[in-house]
């Protein structure tokens, strides 16, 4: 257990706290290469990011003088629910009981941990905001699987049904996490206050910031359980989804001055593709491009530059469906991919090179880039979607949708 002393104060001279390692993306070198203001900045950004952790150490401590030091109880099942349902589900006693407990698990930033047990009750003092057992802050506030995103819609849910002061208290809270975290250039870290490595990253894997972008519009737009924003949040939510969307369109992948799709993340500075886990290597990705471009079909501005990017996505999707690939079993019972020139199947890889657009699969265990799922697999524990059917709908049902939207200029 990750603990705080004294000398893990934040202070103007030592941003970092005693024993923190450096960034790996938001490096000093490449924060100097930024032009003076652009680099203001980020550096007001990071700044207020580590007093933010700097201060989730000191309350954690604090607590623990006084209290058993424990991590909070885990759940490997995502915190879901539909944003059209009904306020009467939200009114219920039940539910009330649980807004209770996901408000006790909202850190002091105004963010929430992933895979936390909401059955067992509310967090007492002493215990974590987050689940994880290996680093102590590992994703204490982070988007990662559909987290902070649900609890805030969750909320949302309630204060329209109940309409309970402490409830808006920390519905406004999580709104203004999602302000804070937002990068100068509009994208988002998947973890806040941002965590190093990876999560530096801006992140579209498991589609984190698509969710993020889904409550801003719906927040600007006074939908989904959000009607109570006044005309100030609106204008504030409009900004923030304006400057994501931006950021969407300076990070689609060119190859060759060509428009493709995105990676399953970007450098948070050079907007360059970059890896994450072994089995995730800058790439271009079949699975979240599609759900990002689903959104921007639904939701996006229908702005000239919105249609390009739309577009020309649909094009690269369209040129990179993979045919002749049956699913199967192979002798250990395992899922493989075999060549089947007979199979109707039509599938989309989740990760292309960045150079060639060709299907690769990196292996877990050994961070190998294999060019078939069937050599990768034989190598490696495989936990992981290699492959995709998102872009079929895009190119199907979705389309004449989208067509439809643009004439009638929504």
């Amino acid at each position: 257990m990750r603990v705080l002393t004294a000398l893990c104060v934040f202070s103007a001279t030592s941003t970092l706290l005693a024993d923190e390692k450096p960034f790996t993306m938001l490096t000093d070198e490449l924060l100097a290469k930024l032009p003076e203001a652009q680099r203001s900045e980020w550096t007001a950004y990071i700044t207020k990011s580590k007093a933010f952790a700097a201060e989730e150490h000191r309350i954690l401590d604090e607590e623990r003088t006084k209290a058993e030091a424990k991590p909070a109880p885990g759940n490997r099942a995502e915190f879901e629910f539909d944003s059209d349902t009904p306020a009467e589900w939200f009114a219920s006693a039940e539910n009330q009981k649980l807004a209770e407990i996901v408000i006790s698990y909202q850190t002091p930033t105004g963010g929430w941990s992933k895979a936390v047990d909401y059955t067992k009750g509310p967090r007492q003092p002493g215990t974590h905001w987050t689940s994880q057992k290996g680093d102590a802050w590992h994703y204490c506030g982070t988007f990662d699987n559909r987290t902070t995103t649900e609890q805030i819609k969750f909320l949302a849910g309630v204060f329209t049904a109940t309409k309970r002061d402490d409830v808006k208290t920390a519905l406004m809270k999580g709104l203004d996490y999602v302000f804070a975290a937002q990068y100068p250039n509009g994208g988002w870290p998947q973890n806040y206050p941002v965590e190093r490595g990876y999560h530096e990253a801006i992140t579209l894997n498991d589609d984190a910031m698509m969710h993020i972008l889904e409550v801003l519009h719906d927040l600007a737009e006074g939908d989904n359980h959000f009607a109570f924003a006044d005309a100030a949040l609106k204008q504030r939510a409009q900004a923030a989804f304006d400057k994501g969307i931006a950021c969407i369109a300076a990070m689609q992948v060119r190859i060759d001055g060509q428009p493709t799709v995105w990676c399953a993340q970007h450098h948070p500075l050079t907007l360059e593709p970059v890896k994450a886990r072994a089995k995730e290597p800058p790439s271009l990705s079949g699975g979240e491009s599609a759900n990002l471009v689903k959104f921007l079909m639904r939701s996006g501005p229908t702005t000239p530059e919105v249609v390009a990017i739309i577009e020309s996505a649909l094009k690269w999707f369209d040129a990179h469906r993979l045919t002749g690939l049956r699913k199967t079993k192979n002798d250990q019972g395992k899922t493989d991919y075999i060549a089947d020139p007979a199979s109707t199947e039509v599938l989309w890889a989740r990760f292309y090179d960045l150079q060639t657009a060709k299907p690769i699969f990196a292996g877990a265990d050994d961070g190998i880039v294999y060019h078939t799922f069937h050599e990768m697999a034989a190598k490696n524990k495989v936990a992981y979607d290699f492959f995709s059917t998102r872009p079929a709908e895009l190119l199907g049902k979705e389309l004449p949708r989208w067509r439809k939207r643009l004439e009638k200029g929504k």
